[in-house]
């Protein structure tokens, strides 16, 4: 086994008691979960009674006090399963979980992460119809009010967890004058009035996962829910996403892994011309390089998730991790389509959901010619 991803006795037993988790309890709602566009509450339950919710929250707020490469194992064995509910879980602890404990204060650390390592689902709110990869042409907008509180108003799109989520981390300009550094993040309940969900969308993949619109219409938020300070947005923003590419890498890895084995199992049991696909050496070959494609995004990822843990820096690691695992999901799912044959192209096999699942891969936390252009400023100044 390659150094860097050679696992300690407890990341094993980690890694192996969600694997086994995922097979056993969230294998068998793929199916109806994907086709009713639905997460099934009763597992939402049993990822938190797991501990799989808040895998870094400390121990004194009442989580499991692990790593971020802990939680890059979860989100890849889960994914392996069901894309859908990894991205569920990676969003709750790469940048939700992630973005309060670096950015909170004391008294919000102590009201909001037990709740979500216990029962509490989060979501991240910063994409706008106008505001893609140009994250922060932010036209949501924030006034500050005579008592200190603060009126949002706007909207938000293509928001992951939101129907789930009863904790949302939104993004609003509170000075348009000043750029950038008018952003502010708050910390807005489910429930508070004036924010409303709208439209839930109907998408090609990773169905379960619901993605809808934010609505705010005088939305008032107490000034104790301002999440850093007045005008830290930005920078909370892009440090937390810097993170979240690394655990979206995880959920890619997952998924290649995931179509690999079902290609490779298919192929030792199809039988062609008197003998099973996997003796043919065309077929051999194919899932060889399929193999290796899946071994070095993981490792990328991997040593991505070791140097943040390890107070390395590792911008462009994630870049590089999350551009590469996706490009290797997406080539390795088409190619599980292609070794099912005609039958990797209906529902009633796995490979052809995972096909789906795959091509969000390219698109969200940062599309891969922005990770390109990351990659691109980090390494050729420095050649």
């Amino acid at each position: 086994m390659n150094a860097l991803t050679q696992l300690s006795p407890d990341e094993t037993l980690f890694r192996d008691t969600v694997r086994n988790f995922a097979r056993a309890e969230i294998a068998p709602l793929v199916r109806s979960m994907d086709e009713e566009q639905k997460f099934e509450p009763k597992l939402l339950r049993k990822l938190f009674e797991l501990g799989l919710m808040g895998i870094q929250v400390p121990e004194q707020y009442g989580g499991a006090a692990g790593t971020l490469f802990e939680a890059v194992l979860a989100v890849e064995e889960i994914s392996a399963v069901d894309p859908a509910v990894g991205v569920l879980v990676d969003v709750q602890n790469t940048l939700v979980i992630s973005a309060l404990m670096r950015w909170a204060n004391e008294a919000q650390k102590k009201s909001w992460l037990p709740k979500l390592a216990e029962s509490l689902t989060g979501a991240y709110a910063l994409s706008e119809a106008v505001s893609g990869s140009d994250a922060f042409a932010l036209q949501c907008r924030a006034a500050r009010q005579e008592d200190g509180d603060y009126l949002l108003n706007g909207s938000k799109l293509w928001i992951t967890n939101a129907v789930e989520a009863g904790l949302f981390l939104v993004f609003a300009t509170l000075d348009a004058t000043a750029g950038y550094k008018g952003i502010t993040c708050f910390l807005v309940e489910k429930g508070t009035p004036g924010f409303t969900l709208g439209r839930k969308e109907d998408k090609l993949g990773i169905r379960a996962s619901s993605t809808c619109e934010l609505l705010f219409s005088n939305c008032r938020v107490p000034a104790a829910n301002v999440l850093g300070e007045p005008g830290k947005g930005y920078k909370i923003a892009i440090e937390t996403l810097n993170e979240g590419r690394i655990g979206i890498g995880a959920q890619l890895v997952g998924l290649a892994s995931g179509a690999w084995r079902h290609a490779a199992r298919y192929a030792r049991e199809r039988k062609q011309f008197g003998k099973p696909l996997a003796e043919f050496q065309a077929m051999q070959f194919q899932l060889a390089r399929m193999a290796m494609d899946v071994e070095a995004a993981r490792l990328m990822v991997y040593n991505a998730a070791r140097l943040k843990d390890s107070g390395v820096e590792y911008l462009k690691e994630a870049a590089m991790a999350k551009l590469f695992a996706s490009e290797v999901a997406e080539r390795t799912a088409s190619l599980a389509v292609e070794v099912f044959g005609g039958a990797g192209f209906v529902k009633e096999y796995p490979v052809e959901k995972l096909y789906r699942d795959a091509k969000i891969g390219k698109i969200y936390e940062g599309t891969s010619f922005m990770q390109l252009a990351t990659i691109a400023k980090l390494t050729i100044s420095s050649a």
